[in-house]
Order: structure tokens, then sequence, then C-alpha cells
């Protein structure tokens, strides 16, 4: 299957008339942050690597258990921020626009607070 990039029609559908068939991205609510977000996420991957390396090298179980524990509280953390960074713009701006739209926005946090709450 090819990828289609953002923006673009799929094949063999054609763009609205008058239209490039190109859509500006979208703008997200963690683009003033998105460079952060990924500086902790390269982190994170970095201590990945590293429990990789543990297990290889036979590390005592306590000592993995806890590292899995910190890349677990650090995902925990980017999760909480990007949700928040969702409620600041994306739900608010939604709310602003209409009550509908914002009710529905609600329903997706909600649901989005579950899974970071089972994490």
């Amino acid at each position: 299957m090819t990828a289609v990039p953002a923006g673009r029609p799929a094949a063999g559908t054609s763009p609205p008339p008058g239209s490039t068939g190109f859509r500006p991205r979208p703008v997200r609510g963690y683009a003033s942050g998105k460079e952060d977000y990924l500086r902790r996420l390269r982190k994170i991957e970095g201590q990945v690597r590293g429990l990789q390396k543990m297990i290889e090298a036979d590390a005592w179980c306590p000592d993995v258990v806890t590292q899995v524990a910190s890349a677990t509280r650090a995902l925990q953390e980017v999760a909480v921020g990007l949700l928040n960074d969702h409620l600041r713009t994306c739900v608010t701006g939604a709310a602003r626009r209409s009550p509908a739209d914002g009710d529905a926005r609600l329903g997706e946090v909600a649901a989005t607070i579950r899974q970071v709450v089972r994490l």
C-alpha cells in the first residue's frame, strides 16, 4: 500500500473544482512545543535502547524494572502534556465555535484521559 502525503487526494479521486488538490496541514495543539516533545521522545528512545542493553547484559531484575518505570513515567508525562495542549487549543476552540463541537471534543478527551490513566 502506498502512503498518500498529507493534504493530497488519494489516487483515483479528484480535488474539488477550482482547488489545487493540496490542503494546508492542520496546526496541532502541541505545535508551539513540538521541538520539546521531540527532544523528550528522543531521550525516552535512548532510555529504551539502554533497557535493551541491560537485558542483553543480564542486568539485575530490579534495576531493569526501575528503568522500565522511569521510561513509562516519561511517556506518561508526554501524554499528559499533549492532552493539556489539546484541551487548551483544540477543545477550547471547538467549544467557542459551537457547543455541539465542544461536546464532541469533550467525549474524545474523556476517552483519552481513560487511556492515560490506564498507563
